[in-house]
């Protein structure tokens, strides 16, 4: 097929009571990589992705489930069409599933790798009151001045998530965040909201958790990518086992360049497919291509983004 496609993953904020039970409900292959999971981690997935339940906002648990629907949906995909992408893309948490995609981690290696990787997150912002805060309609510029007079005050913000024009996430201490938010809409901020997160993401303040998570990584990473992976870091590819030994525990620490990853390789794509619930990618691609943009979160949408990919390669 000449179809050239950018596979994509969503990452934390995409969560969902309810997520994955289409796929769970209607194939044995989601049904095997849950129990999988659970006998991996000692999570009990079916309760957690499925029934009412205070956990899958917290981190250690909200970061594997993601990338398990993530990984399953993609799984599906690929039995049905087996699709080389010409990268592999994702936001944050969702750069693990994307490593998954391209044949670099093991999807339930990946698992138990990101429920650490939540853990040791969590524990580096513990006793600290920390949170993340959008804020809309400012220029990229003007949120990074403001925040660097503000740490220059002795506060703690950073600018972690460039998500799309105009979209920026903040990240810090709750209270230097509360603070920012008046001088954010002096700067005619059409919004500036905290946001349900229970870590500091991308920020300085996890930097206890990276010697920790590359131990992890060096036992599980392989040398086998199929198709770049695009680096949050970088916004530029890597392909190698050591460049991701390199990349991935900076990620921790450093800002997510989405809208400069999708600006950067638009031009090589004929289409984007989006693995796992919410479609938040999609939302975010709207500002930023008019390529066509698949979200494949049950089994309708399976289908209906092979069909449609299908008459793309004709």
């Amino acid at each position: 097929m000449s179809i050239k496609c950018a596979f994509l993953f969503p990452g934390q904020g995409s969560q969902a009571v309810g997520m994955g039970q289409d796929f769970f409900n209607h194939s044995d292959i989601a049904k095997q990589m849950v129990a999988d999971a659970n006998s991996r981690t000692g999570i009990d997935f079916e309760h957690l992705l499925f029934e009412e339940n205070d956990r899958l906002e917290k981190t250690e648990f909200t970061q594997p489930a993601i990338l398990l629907v993530s990984a399953i949906a993609h799984r599906l995909f690929e039995n049905e069409m087996p699709l080389k992408p010409v990268f592999a893309l994702g936001h944050s948490l969702g750069e693990f599933s994307a490593l998954v995609a391209v044949g670099a981690l093991d999807a339930i290696d990946a698992v138990e790798l990101v429920n650490l990787r939540g853990k040791l997150m969590a524990e580096a912002c513990a006793g600290q009151d920390v949170g993340m805060m959008v804020s809309l309609g400012l220029e990229d510029e003007v949120v990074e001045a403001l925040c660097d007079v503000q740490r220059k005050a002795g506060m703690k913000v950073w600018p972690v998530n460039y998500s799309a024009e105009g979209q920026i996430v903040i990240a810090g201490i709750k209270s230097d965040l509360e603070a920012l938010v008046p001088l954010l809409k002096e700067a005619k901020a059409k919004r500036a909201m905290l946001l349900n997160m229970s870590v500091a993401s991308h920020c300085p303040l996890l930097e206890s958790a990276t010697g920790p998570l590359s131990q992890k990584l060096a036992e599980m990473l392989k040398d086998e990518f199929i198709a770049p992976v695009i680096s949050n870091v970088t916004a530029k590819g890597y392909s190698t086992k050591a460049e991701a030994l390199e990349l991935l525990p900076k990620q921790l620490v450093s800002p997510v360049l989405y809208k400069q990853s999708i600006a950067a390789f638009d031009d090589s794509v004929d289409c984007y497919v989006e693995f796992g619930h919410g479609g938040v990618l999609k939302g975010l691609n709207r500002k930023a291509t008019t390529k066509p943009h698949f979200v494949v979160s049950d089994m309708a949408s399976l289908q209906a983004a092979i069909e449609e990919i299908a008459k793309l390669g004709q």
